[in-house]
């Protein structure tokens, strides 16, 4: 990558970091169980964005009563209630709309599962806070949108994508590319399952943090080579890519876990949740390479100091976030 990239790197950095800070990656969960013909047991699940709790709440048609349970409960970053709706006709062919949607900046993932066996996914967005529960719901319903929900969490993770950024930024040809990307993507998919259906565990912050150092640490790299090394990230790319792309499986599954999973469709949503992760990590590398191959026609020469400047802005926000993780569980485990 030679030096008139550079504009087109820096302006994909900050338009995802710009994206981030507007966006609530974790969107509210509602899961609906018929229990009895017309009789449901209702969870709603709000994340908590520093200490305050959204004011959104879930509306079903006039003719359904939603009783409340048990009070709000505090469950890791999240506010969750229980309710009782009844009717005397099903939720087939109603519409749900989430009351106050429009002011926040949350999705919020809905799952009906019938008595009958049928079951059907909907995700609603600030901008479309109403849907529709189909009569027929498709099987595909799932899939399509935990591919969505994939897409939006890579596209939002910006450190996923920093960690993917600075593995471009280092790594000479295309052959050696994709195969890097590959380990990546084949590493953080094996443990994205694995943690998400309960065969191995981490602890979220301390994974975090990890993940923030290895963006901080191939940064390095890259300066090194910049002064005439040979760094292990570009003698071992898609050994570095494989063993850091464990980390990064782990920080997907927490996400996951955040979203919430639909009990009767748990392989479905976490293999089209993968889906969408790496078609919006392809999205992004295209993006970045489009980008670069644009800015090597301008007629444009920078200094040799601004080769710099990517990897030291990628290197202070990771060690940035590695501090603030760190310090954050650190005090909170002391502090519980």
């Amino acid at each position: 990558m030679r030096c008139r990239i550079l504009p087109g790197l820096i302006l994909v950095w900050v338009t995802a970091l710009t994206t981030l800070w507007s966006h609530e990656i974790r969107p509210a969960y509602l899961q609906v169980d018929e229990t009895s013909p017309g009789s449901y047991d209702v969870l709603w699940k709000i994340p908590r964005i520093g200490e305050r709790v959204p004011d959104i709440k879930p509306d079903f048609a006039d003719d359904f009563v939603l009783e409340e349970g048990d009070g709000g409960a505090l469950l890791d970053g999240f506010v969750v209630y229980h309710y009782r709706l009844t009717a005397e006709r099903p939720l087939a062919g109603t519409t749900l709309s989430i009351d106050g949607l429009p002011r926040t900046t949350i999705d919020v993932l809905a799952n009906l599962n019938a008595l009958d066996g049928r079951k059907q996914t909907l995700l609603l967005h600030p901008t479309s806070p109403s849907a529709t529960f189909a009569q027929n719901p498709s099987k595909w319903g799932v899939a399509a949108t935990y591919t969505k929900l994939g897409i939006e969490h890579i596209l939002l993770g910006i450190d996923h994508l920093l960690f993917v950024l600075a593995l471009i930024l280092i790594i000479d040809g295309r052959r050696k590319l994709v195969g890097t990307i590959t380990a990546f993507t084949l590493a953080h998919s094996i443990t994205l399952g694995l943690a998400t259906l309960g065969y191995i565990s981490l602890p979220g912050p301390p994974v975090e943090a990890v993940i923030a150092l290895s963006i901080a640490l191939v940064a390095v790299d890259i300066l090194r080579k910049r002064r005439g090394a040979n760094p292990a990230t570009s003698r071992w790319p898609w050994m570095v890519a494989f063993v850091f792309g464990l980390l990064h499986g782990f920080g997907f599954a927490g996400a996951l876990g955040d979203i919430g999973l639909p009990q009767q469709a748990v392989p479905l949503a976490l293999l089209f949740f993968n889906v969408g992760v790496e078609a919006g990590q392809l999205l992004f590398i295209a993006a970045v390479l489009l980008l670069a191959a644009g800015f090597k026609r301008l007629p444009l020469r920078l200094p040799e100091w601004t080769k710099s400047i990517p990897p030291y802005a990628i290197g202070s926000l990771a060690m940035f976030w590695v501090i603030e993780r760190s310090w954050s569980y650190t005090f909170g485990w002391f502090n519980p």
